[in-house]
């Protein structure tokens, strides 16, 4: 065996956390229990670049939506002569499609077992609420109250 060779395998252990369980970083009872809920069995690390994206997406939506929603349909509406009708449903739609972005780049960033999924689990939280009052709020506006 050679030096570089020994070199070599002794760099390549260092990349593995030296406390994993099952091949997670943590197997505190909060890990597993997000595991468990978001039905994550083993750990990925190349889905950590697709967390990105899906992130990625279900942000650029979100912005999306918040233009259409608070500024487009005001000025739009009037000048249009277009009722809550027509925004509702666009709104409604744009709601769902970041909520599901959402819930998928929140799996991806446990699948892949990310050092910051605990803050993106509580970033995308705060971005669920928002979209529950956007939704509530669009419902309302098509009269289909809660």
């Amino acid at each position: 065996m050679t030096a570089a060779s020994e070199v070599n395998e002794v760099s390549e252990v260092r990349t593995v956390p030296a406390a994993t369980v099952g091949g997670f970083r943590s197997d505190a009872t909060a890990d597993r229990a997000m595991r468990r809920v978001l039905g994550i069995d083993g750990v990925d690390r190349r889905s950590s670049q697709g967390a990105h994206h899906a992130f990625r997406i279900s942000v650029v939506v979100s912005a999306v939506r918040c233009i259409i929603t608070y500024v487009a349909v005001p000025i739009l509406v009037p000048l249009l002569s277009l009722s809550g009708w027509v925004a509702a449903p666009v709104g409604l739609a744009l709601c769902l499609f970041a909520a599901v972005n959402g819930v998928i780049s929140l799996r991806r960033f446990w699948k892949a077992d990310h050092p910051r999924r605990w803050t993106y689990t509580i970033f995308i939280t705060i971005v669920f609420a928002i979209l529950t009052v956007a939704t509530v709020t669009e419902l309302n506006r098509i009269g289909a109250a809660l």
